[in-house]
């Protein structure tokens, strides 16, 4: 257990060198290329509940989505930290006016106001951070499992779910070889990079550009 937990340190750290070892223009067309993308899956149309991520240490940066979606009239919403002694987040409204504060990880994220949280099974889109992925939509994050936790109904098959498509956003630099996901990970259902989209299918590689 315990090398198996310093070998994904390690890949966690390999991943996320390849990501800042990005040239500056690499960088920018690459976004480019995933904005163009993710906003032909409708995540800027107007009134889709989009929640997203504010980007840090090296993170696919989505300004220019969060920009677009404003002018399409898309609803959007990022994670705020509850609780970091439980590993807990809710979704709530992204302001338009970026008032937001910095939590224990400097991380941006809306203020705390309980009342205007969403049920993630409201939403119809959450694009997701992530360190790693594998063909097959596994995610590898950082290791606390904010995200899992918060979907985790889905996998309890309770009939209050209603299924938001999670798509994992990362430049293509972070694919890494199978990841072995624990039962309670939630799976991607798509993972957007700047080669396209890789749609998995569980036990099969398939991938569309």
């Amino acid at each position: 257990m315990a090398q198996r937990s310093r070998q994904v340190a390690d890949e966690r750290r390999r991943l996320r060198g390849l990501r800042r070892a990005l040239s500056g223009q690499e960088r920018r067309v690459a976004e480019r290329r995933i904005t163009a993308t993710l906003r032909r899956m409708g995540c800027a149309a107007r009134g889709r509940r989009v929640a997203l991520y504010l980007a840090r240490d090296g993170e696919v940066d989505l300004t220019e989505l969060i920009r677009a979606a404003r002018r399409g009239g898309a609803r959007l919403y990022a994670p705020h930290i509850t609780s970091q002694r439980r590993r807990a987040m809710r979704f709530l409204p992204l302001p338009e006016d970026r008032a937001l504060r910095r939590n224990w990880y400097g991380i941006d994220e809306p203020e705390h106001q309980p009342a205007l949280g969403i049920a993630p099974g409201h939403l119809d889109i959450i694009l997701t951070p992530l360190v790693g992925f594998d063909r097959h939509g596994h995610r590898l994050g950082m290791g606390a499992g904010y995200y899992d936790r918060a979907l985790r109904r889905r996998l309890a098959g309770t009939g209050a779910w209603r299924r938001p498509r999670i798509v994992g956003v990362a430049f293509a630099c972070q694919e890494t070889g199978t990841i072995a996901a624990a039962p309670w990970d939630v799976p991607l259902d798509l993972v957007v990079t700047e080669r396209g989209v890789l749609r998995p299918k569980r036990g099969s590689d398939r991938r569309t550009e």
